[in-house]
């Protein structure tokens, strides 16, 4: 399997974040994303939040209703197994490079994507690995739906 971008998205705030096909993603962030609690997101060391498709897939599995965009991620990602990504990873996209920080620590305003509000699923304290993680950016640049990417460690 090819490691590719399956979902760019963005808000004005809150969730879901919704589609678009392309995304400028600086040191500030990406463009046309905002937060609405700077204390928790956002930052050079949280410029990005990004999610394995795998973990929506198991959850989706298991009978939640998380979709793409419904966590507050930033880039949905295929090809890659939990495991694969923690901090120090870096992702490298055709114009795009972004190294791991942090997990992304779950919160309740995503917990209308998780049966009886269960938003702890996704968090790496309770089940490493399964989780969002936020990065820093490398290199900004700008990344497309369906391009590839290659997981450095």
């Amino acid at each position: 399997m090819k490691a590719t971008v399956l979902g760019l998205f963005v808000s004005q705030g809150g969730v879901p974040k919704l589609p678009v096909e392309s995304l400028f993603i600086d040191s500030s962030g990406c463009f046309g994303d905002k937060q609405n609690d700077l204390k928790y997101h956002g930052g050079e060391d949280k410029a990005v939040c990004l999610i394995q498709n795998c973990i929506i897939e198991e959850l989706n599995l298991l009978g939640h209703p998380i979709k793409p965009g419904s966590t507050g991620e930033n880039i949905l990602i295929d090809g890659s197994v939990v495991g694969d990504i923690s901090p120090g990873t870096v992702l490298k996209f055709e114009e795009l490079e972004i190294e791991i920080t942090q997990d992304a620590p779950p919160c309740k305003t995503i917990s209308q994507s998780f049966t009886d509000g269960e938003f702890t699923l996704i968090s790496h304290k309770k089940f490493p690995q399964i989780t969002r993680w936020y990065a820093r950016v490398v290199k900004q640049g700008t990344v497309r739906n369906n391009e590839q990417y290659e997981i450095i460690n």
